[in-house]
């Protein structure tokens, strides 16, 4: 017969209310599964999304986030990055081909022990409905593995994290112009900046072992070739991929070791 599937939980929770919260469900005896290995931070706004994304390529079939509810945070905005945060991050998520429902982002304040403890229930619950991730266990999906891999390191990228960091002043408070963007445009930036960068780190991936042509990686990432063409001059300008030879006229990239992390 085969073993029940429980689910690898790992939760990330502020120091201030949520992990409070955690601790007073556990004085009150509230009564949880016990899948959840919890992390404390001093800030939920503090979490990076490519530390998240590795709890998932290290086996974690849910990741939650606990932070203080809005207007009570600990650092004022922290919890309202952590919010943007987590949007990306699910973005990423879906784009790797697994369920975005995976991460969760919950408030619970210090005095919400109940609220802790259900909120746990149900996470476990929805996660056992789906079950395990893609990319967990003994044979995981090399395939949405890799993917997830250039996920993380999309993440890093310095664009991805200014767009998070400045979407709440551009939408609410405007730019230098007093001009507020609309939350429509600022979410089509992010989705347009997430693709462009996931190309490019699916690019570098594809050709860390061996070099390709533009008309292979194509292929492979079934991307045009104009489109592999400029992620190459991108990705050369950044150090990140050499051109390695050139074979019967057509030239093979392959990337720098620093580029893959």
């Amino acid at each position: 017969m085969a073993a029940k599937f429980e689910p690898k939980l790992i939760g990330f929770l502020c120091n201030w209310c949520s992990y409070a919260g955690a601790d007073l469900a556990g004085v009150s005896r509230y009564q949880y599964p016990a899948n959840l290995r919890i992390v404390r931070v001093m800030c939920s706004g503090r979490m990076e999304p490519s530390l998240i994304l590795e709890m998932f390529i290290q086996g974690a079939d849910g990741v939650l986030i606990g932070g203080c509810h809005p207007g009570d945070c600990h650092y004022l905005e922290g919890n309202y990055q952590a919010e943007r945060k987590v949007k990306m991050t699910k973005k990423l998520v879906k784009r790797a081909g697994l369920e975005p429902e995976r991460l969760r982002l919950e408030w619970i304040s210090a005095a919400e022990g109940e609220r802790f403890a259900e909120t746990i229930r149900d996470f476990t619950k929805q996660l056992k409905e789906m079950g395990p991730s893609p990319v967990s266990g003994d044979a995981p999906d090399i395939d949405k593995l890799m993917v997830l891999f250039a996920a993380k390191n999309a993440a890093k990228d310095f664009r991805l994290k200014l767009l998070v960091s400045r979407e709440l002043g551009l939408v609410e408070e405007g730019n230098v112009y007093d001009e507020k963007i609309p939350q429509k445009e600022m979410d089509d930036l992010l989705e347009s900046a997430i693709g462009y960068e996931m190309a490019r780190c699916s690019i570098i991936f594809s050709i860390r072992d061996k070099a390709l042509s533009v008309e292979e990686l194509s292929e492979r990432l079934d991307l045009p070739t104009d489109k592999v063409l400029q992620h190459i001059v991108t990705l050369r300008d950044r150090g990140l991929v050499i051109l390695d030879r050139i074979e019967e006229d057509t030239p093979l990239y392959l990337a720098q070791e620093e580029g893959i992390k």
